[in-house]
């Protein structure tokens, strides 16, 4: 089963990660050649230019896995998604939250403008990270005392982003577990909140300080509420790349930006009462095993169907090439050089894997009104 397995990832690994060193090489040459003439300019081709790889990845939900995401929405929110700048806070609840975003973003129009708030070491991660960073993706060490400073800044830099951009937080701080459940219901339960049944604590300095700055340039925060159906096996990393599917249920709510209140106190509590609220929705997609009657049809673009193919083709052409040119079978040491190489692909996929995986997510050490934020 294993080798079955290692079989089926190892080739997507293999076009996975050359495509994307493609995409860091073209990221890096705008960053060093057009940013500093430009930086709407670099904005707009790297938006392009990162979804040749993002897109790789919503292909892997969409048809590689045929992984059904059932968008929940009032029909004048689901028409404003991708036409206007969002700040969106969702539940962690599943190990590819990011990449259910992505793939609402991209049915949205606004894959390549849409950003996240992510842990300092995500930037590391090959390939993807890399492509996070050149994308302004906001990175933060989970110590506010460092990472506020990160936070406004990379906040304000947003504020002429010339496309439609969404930026993803996760005021939660951490992924969820059974095991972050019960230490945030002992939590709640000796400092009199409300007590969790589905969702985690929210630490708010970071929504707090991001409301604060993005008043000005963003109109609305869309609320996303991220369900597994009871008769679908959660969907990890792992699954997606064996081609196993499931189902995934959103339901977002919008909210006006003006409407929130001024303080930094009040706009506190508006967080710790959207995650009340978000427990109950939870709590009646248990018993109904739906969130309700307004679902939207988001279809199955083949745009990243067509990315997947041409990658393919352009890979497949070029290791012909490289084996013609240099004869690789041909000697010991080009099986040997092609044998490393697929297995640095193999532990590139290996960390990948393991990094989505919220059981190796790191809980904080603290009290969630003491901690930073972070993915």
């Amino acid at each position: 089963m294993a080798i079955a397995a290692a079989m089926v990832i190892l080739p997507l690994g293999v076009l996975f990660f050359i495509s994307g060193l493609v995409v860091n090489f073209i990221q890096a040459l705008c960053f060093v050649v057009i940013r500093p003439l430009s930086k709407n300019t670099y904005r707009m081709i790297n938006r392009e230019v990162a979804e040749l790889l993002w897109l790789e990845l919503v292909w892997l939900v969409d048809w590689w896995a045929g992984v059904k995401i059932e968008l929940y929405t009032d029909s004048d929110t689901f028409k404003l998604m991708g036409k206007e700048h969002a700040l969106v806070i969702a539940n962690h609840r599943s190990d590819i939250d990011w990449l259910v975003g992505w793939v609402l973003a991209q049915r949205s129009g606004c894959l390549g403008s849409s950003l996240a708030v992510m842990k300092k070491s995500s930037k590391f991660l090959p390939v993807i990270g890399w492509s996070m960073w050149f994308s302004e993706y906001l990175f933060l060490e989970r110590n506010w005392v460092k990472d506020e400073s990160t936070l406004k800044s990379g906040l304000q830099r947003l504020r002429d982003f010339p496309r439609p951009l969404w930026l993803a937080l996760f005021v939660e701080g951490t992924r969820f577990t059974r095991a972050k459940l019960l230490a945030a219901q002992e939590y709640a339960s000796s400092t009199g909140l409300p007590v969790p049944r589905n969702v985690l604590i929210p630490r708010t300095k970071g929504f707090v300080t991001s409301v604060s700055h993005m008043r000005p340039f963003v109109p609305a925060i869309y609320d996303m509420t991220v369900a597994i159906p009871k008769a679908s096996p959660s969907p990890t990393m792992l699954r997606l790349f064996k081609g196993q599917s499931s189902v995934v249920h959103v339901h977002i709510k919008r909210h006006l930006m003006k409407d929130l209140p001024e303080t930094d106190d009040a706009v506190a509590q508006w967080c710790k009462d959207a995650f009340v609220a978000k427990d109950k929705l939870l709590d009646k997609h248990i018993a109904e095993d739906s969130f309700g009657e307004q679902l939207q049809e988001t279809g199955r673009p083949v745009k990243s169907l067509l990315v997947v193919s041409s990658w393919a083709i352009l890979l497949i052409l070029g290791v012909l090439k490289v084996v013609q040119w240099f004869s690789l079978f041909s000697s010991w040491k080009g099986i040997t050089f092609s044998a490393i190489a697929l297995g640095i692909v193999t532990i590139l996929m290996q960390i990948l894997i393991q990094f989505s995986q919220s059981e190796r997510s790191t809980p904080a050490k603290v009290a969630p009104s003491k901690s930073s934020i972070g993915s």
